[in-house]
């Protein structure tokens, strides 16, 4: 499933891809007779709107049913189920949704059209929708503080838990029973005015534990101009641990598993974005030895100029010797580190202060070894901080 230019339509004089022939759709591929059958196909034919894509499918067996998770797009939003034999699509919630997973008797789903605001889960026996909003403010977050811009990335399930992970960090925890077992907020990879992000790839399931990409800019339509701070990273999640297995390139849009590698799809280039007629960007095909989720992270630096009043970072140091901060200041101020891990449930988090002076500051990260984030008390525009990791 996904979407298709069927003819591709351009407007010649503004050099511009239009969607006037855009379909929404679903196909099957059979690779043993060699044969691909068209089961359902959408547009509304509009030069620049387009009806939703179907950027997730969730095989229902109880029911025999597809469920096709649409956000992007203009038109036709929300969760639809399908017939695996074709026809008409239906429509189930009209909460849009991009990304989702079979979670214990059903199937979850994000709320939202980019960001993540909250679980919508289906009840595959019952068909009854549960919907739980996501608290932003902070009172979900591990390190205790608000987080901005959740672009939703991939779902799935762990540890008898549900794992979404978005720009900033991973929610995780039961949205089904969230008084019992609460859904809380794990800061990773946070940085102000950047786009570090697992937004257009997947988790692979591995080893018992899940394999993320945080791209460091997968998207030009998140912030054309919005800098690189650091390469994109590999992450194995496996409570209480996550530990940076790879440092790679611009983007990593997918990744499997056959026999003992890893293979790991890559661009050189973010995803344009806009409607242009040629895409951009050196691709290939990677394949690690799966021996890399046992072997010690690599060198990782991390630098950014600017640093405002919000929490940011959320480093995991799980496997590092050696790491240090140094942080450019323009005036005195104070410093929190805050460190904090993926134990299901939580057992909260741990903060130390610092005295920060004007100009060079070296702190010594060696003695963490979770999850930290940091936070100044006043802001600081012209600070200028690398993070080295060895």
């Amino acid at each position: 499933g996904g979407w298709v230019h069927a003819p591709a339509s351009y407007d010649q004089k503004m050099n511009t891809l239009l969607f006037v022939t855009k379909y929404s759709h679903v196909h099957r591929y059979d690779v043993e007779d060699d044969r691909v059958d068209l089961l359902w196909k959408d547009t509304i034919a509009d030069r620049e709107r387009w009806a939703g894509e179907v950027s997730e499918i969730i095989y229902d067996e109880v029911n025999g049913r597809l469920l096709l998770a649409r956000a992007d797009g203009h038109d036709h939003l929300g969760i639809y189920s399908l017939n695996p034999s074709g026809g008409e699509a239906r429509l189930i919630s009209e909460r849009p949704g991009l990304k989702g997973s079979l979670f214990m008797e059903c199937a979850c789903f994000n709320v939202g059209q980019w960001m993540f605001t909250g679980f919508q889960c289906i009840d595959l026996t019952s068909g009854r929708i549960s919907v739980l909003e996501a608290d932003l403010s902070g009172g979900w977050s591990r390190d205790g503080c608000a987080f901005l811009f959740p672009v939703m990335g991939p779902m799935a399930p762990a540890y008898n838990r549900l794992f979404a992970f978005v720009r900033g960090g991973f929610f995780v925890g039961n949205p089904l029973a969230h008084e019992e077992d609460p859904v809380t907020f794990v800061r990773l990879f946070d940085f102000p005015d950047t786009v570090v992000s697992p937004f257009r790839t997947n988790a692979l399931p591995v080893g018992g534990g899940l394999l993320v990409a945080y791209n460091s800019i997968p998207d030009l339509m998140l912030g054309e101009y919005r800098p690189a701070v650091m390469p994109s990273v590999l992450v194995y999640v496996q409570p209480p641990q996550v530990r940076v297995v790879a440092a790679l390139g611009a983007r990593v849009t997918s990744l499997e598993k056959y026999g003992s590698k890893i293979l790991v799809a890559c661009n050189t280039m973010p995803n344009t974005g806009r409607p242009t007629p040629m895409d951009t960007g050196l691709r290939e095909v990677l394949a690690l030895d799966d021996a890399i989720l046992q072997a010690p992270p690599p060198p990782l630096t991390i630098a950014f100029r600017g640093v405002k009043g919000d929490v940011w970072g959320g480093i995991p140091l799980t496997g590092y010797r050696e790491a240090r901060m140094v942080l450019y200041a323009s005036k005195s101020n104070k410093l929190t580190i805050y460190e904090y891990d993926v134990s299901l449930p939580s057992i909260g988090c741990d903060a130390d202060a610092y005295e920060i002076k004007e100009g060079k500051n070296v702190i010594d990260l060696s003695s963490y070894r979770s999850i930290v984030s940091f936070k100044l008390e006043e802001e600081d525009p012209e600070a200028r901080v690398k993070i080295y990791l060895g």
